[in-house]
């Protein structure tokens, strides 16, 4: 059974984290969203007893909650400080209780593993196919004429392509740059890229193997960044787009192209889709903990799912080449 709702909050959220698996799960939650089954399996506990601490944890806003097709996503609420909360953890916690917390970070990677596995034997099987695959969800000649217009008459000047698969973007896009840079994290992905830009005659392109949440890039040193049919392989969404404007210079854009939220199961079973679509909100929350301001949403209404191109901007005044 549920804890009663205190009447004072304060009281409430102190009485939520009196139970040592709730503040395993926040512990858990610090580091990444999870799946309620993914914190079970973490816990080695049943699903409806994790149900029960993730219940509690809500009615004390502490976590929230998104339901994404048959899968149930918790996060930390923003509204609850969570950088507050764990500066006191930090401070107060017992040895124990420490060790149980490695314990539960240990199993966590296993979790890590098995979602980068799946992506990985996905992306590996559908390398030289990747383009036509996209194209199947939405007409793509749409979503570039749609990047375009966003990316307007302003000027690019380095242009970060996350995710670059086959360089499409930067075949699109880097010779109205100063610079064009693609990181994937495959390796396989990038020799076809090589190949095609090579094809293109796009020779102002550099390609580098890296990971959307730990760019090998330093901080501000790119103007626009591009997120082309990414995120809904993101274990960590808000993470990934942190880390893009970490990279982003003042007065540059960022500009997510993705799907909106939607209930197509087996683009997570048969596709490794970790997130069926996203809604505005949860994009404007990501983007705002970023630092950044969304001033631009276009829907795309065509195909069987909507696509939806979200720019955001970094405060600040953009410093090209030209006026360096």
């Amino acid at each position: 059974m549920s804890l009663s709702p205190s009447p004072h909050p304060l009281a409430g959220r102190f009485q939520a984290l009196a139970d040592p698996s709730r503040l395993r799960i926040l512990a858990l939650l610090r580091t990444m969203e999870l799946a309620v089954g993914e914190l079970a399996q973490i816990l080695g506990q049943s699903q409806p007893r994790v149900s029960h601490h993730i219940r509690v944890l809500d009615e004390a806003r502490l976590i929230e909650r998104r339901k994404e097709g048959s899968w149930v996503y918790i996060g930390l609420a923003p509204a609850a400080a969570p950088e507050v909360l764990f500066a006191l953890v930090d401070q107060w916690v017992d040895p124990a209780s420490e060790a149980l917390f490695e314990s539960d970070a240990a199993r966590l990677e296993s979790i890590r593993a098995d979602r980068a596995e799946a992506a990985r034997r996905y992306f590996e099987a559908h390398a030289a196919t990747w383009d036509n695959i996209r194209s199947l969800h939405v007409a793509e000649s749409e979503v570039e004429a749609a990047i375009a217009s966003a990316l307007g008459d302003e000027p690019i000047g380095t242009l970060l392509d996350i995710g670059t698969g086959t360089g499409r973007m930067l075949e699109l896009f880097a010779d109205r740059s100063d610079g064009a840079i693609g990181v994937d994290r495959s390796s396989e992905m990038l020799r076809l890229a090589r190949v095609k830009l090579d094809a293109a005659g796009i020779a102002s392109a550099s390609l580098r193997q890296g990971d959307m949440y730990s760019l090998p890039l330093a901080d501000r040193s790119v103007d626009s960044i591009l997120l082309h049919q990414v995120l809904h392989y993101a274990q960590a969404p808000g993470t990934a787009i942190a880390e893009a404007a970490r990279v982003l210079r003042p007065g540059g854009r960022l500009l997510v192209i993705d799907f909106a939220q939607h209930g197509r199961e087996e683009l997570r079973n048969q596709d490794a889709h970790l997130r069926l679509g996203f809604a505005d909100d949860a994009i404007r929350g990501w983007f705002a903990s970023a630092g950044l301001e969304v001033d631009r949403i276009d829907r795309l209404e065509g195909g069987e799912l909507t696509v939806i191109l979200w720019r955001g901007r970094k405060p600040g005044r953009l410093q090209t080449r030209e006026a360096a």
